[in-house]
């Protein structure tokens, strides 16, 4: 059986993959769901970014001394983990990422984001953090999930979109496919994949994924 270690884009702590982890242990599976500095819904920290959570995740797979994880990312998360994954390669055996930013060494999340998401983001940032999107800006419709999902979210420090990705290329020679969820609302997750080469597989369901179609997804994930 598998460790999957599945890390959670911004706003979101390690709580969204809740459905996901279970459906991952009750195949059998070593699920670790880690919440990235600054996002756990204490102290605002617009101090972090994207560097920190590499950090995190670098740290986790080291304290518990894994190999061969599947390290999954969703959304912010794909620069992360594949950070983190250049970092220290010999613990990663393979890379999913889920609706995801990717970009090469020295690309930040600012400098691949469509201009009219990084006007967003610029409308929403006080004192050094982004405020909270409606649920709908993350594909959730459903009442019942939109009441599940919004105490939850907490504000994404704005340096984590600015700081760029450091990577020495190690990461390319991983094994990485993607997930991406269709229609793609004009984020172009599923070009920059198939720009890196990887594997794609098509979800039919809104961008937080894990929420709002965990057993199709846990199947991907599985595949």
């Amino acid at each position: 059986m598998s460790t999957f270690v599945l890390v959670a884009g911004a706003w979101h702590g390690g709580w969204c993959w809740t459905y996901v982890a279970d459906r991952l242990r009750a195949a059998g599976h070593r699920v670790l769901t880690p919440t990235l500095t600054g996002l756990d819904g204490g102290e605002p920290r617009p101090d972090v970014g994207l560097g920190t959570h590499a950090d995190d995740v670098v740290t986790l797979l080291n304290t518990e001394d894994l190999t061969e994880v599947v390290l999954v990312g969703h959304s912010y998360a794909g620069l992360v983990v594949r950070q983190a994954a250049d970092r220290v390669p010999e613990r990663v055996g393979h890379l999913i990422l889920v609706d995801a930013w990717a970009g090469p060494d020295g690309a930040s999340m600012d400098d691949l984001a469509p201009e009219p998401f990084r006007r967003w983001a610029d409308r929403n940032t006080a004192d050094g953090l982004i405020a909270v999107p409606p649920p709908r800006m993350v594909g959730v419709d459903d009442p019942e999930q939109i009441a599940w999902l919004t105490p939850r979210l907490v504000p994404q420090p704005r340096r984590t979109f600015a700081e760029p990705t450091v990577l020495t290329g190690r990461v390319e020679a991983l094994p990485c496919r993607a997930i991406v969820c269709v229609p793609d609302n004009g984020m172009p997750f599923g070009t920059w994949a198939r720009e890196f080469g990887w594997p794609v597989d098509e979800i039919g369901t809104g961008h937080d994924a894990m929420l709002t179609a965990p057993d199709e997804l846990t199947a991907l994930l599985l595949k």
